[in-house]
């Protein structure tokens, strides 16, 4: 599968249930993971945030209620309608190809989208988080994990297109990212009913890579 073909497919079907994700309820440990974030960043005195893949825009908005300065982006126009009508400054743009100067943002959060990358690409979009960062930078990465590493369209998926996904290993996870970034925090979180699990990690740039 071409990357156009895997994300025109990520396009199509986030475009479709981009209404249904809107009524969505956020897990507890969902909130509790963000909560923890907008603390680390209330207490580093940190004030802009990027979100990549923002979605319905229900993270953006919290962060921007909390006071924070907040840009949101995805790739779905109908995702990026949505966060708009929240009131968000937010725009359709790809991850690979950040559209920023560099040291444009105190923070970026991250939530279930570079879930979407292929691992030949995750560095990219790693150093990509990297530039856009300020020194000392925080970036929140939140994914799906596996026992097994694993890339592909995921054949039991119910949405359609059915979407590419790739799951790393905890340990995986931890030695890709700290490639780029100084690991601050891992917490592995276990999903009932699931054959993934979650993995929370808070990364900080690294002012000589």
């Amino acid at each position: 599968m071409t990357n156009n073909s895997f994300k025109n497919n990520l396009i199509e079907a986030y475009n479709n249930h981009a209404q249904e994700r809107d009524t969505y309820t956020m897990d507890a440990w969902k909130v509790e993971e963000r909560a923890n974030f907008l603390s680390l960043l209330q207490s580093k005195n940190k004030q802009s945030l990027l979100e990549i893949g923002a979605g319905t825009g229900r993270d953006s908005k919290f962060f921007q209620d909390m006071g924070m300065n907040v840009t949101s982006i995805d790739l779905s126009p109908e995702m990026i309608k949505l966060c708009q009508q929240k009131g968000l400054s937010a725009r359709v743009m790809d991850m690979m190809d950040l559209d920023f100067p560099p040291s444009s943002f105190d923070a970026v959060y991250a939530l279930n989208s570079l879930l979407h990358i292929p691992k030949a690409d995750f560095r990219i979009v790693l150093e990509n988080v990297n530039k856009v960062l300020k020194p000392s930078g925080l970036f929140y990465l939140g994914v799906y994990g596996s026992d097994d590493e694993f890339e592909g369209v995921w054949e039991q998926d119910a949405y359609n297109p059915k979407r590419f996904f790739s799951f790393y290993t905890d340990d995986g996870i931890q030695e890709k990212t700290s490639e780029v970034f100084e690991l601050l925090y891992f917490k592995h979180i276990s999903v009932e009913g699931s054959r993934t699990h979650f993995q929370s990690l808070i990364l900080e740039k690294q002012n000589h890579k």
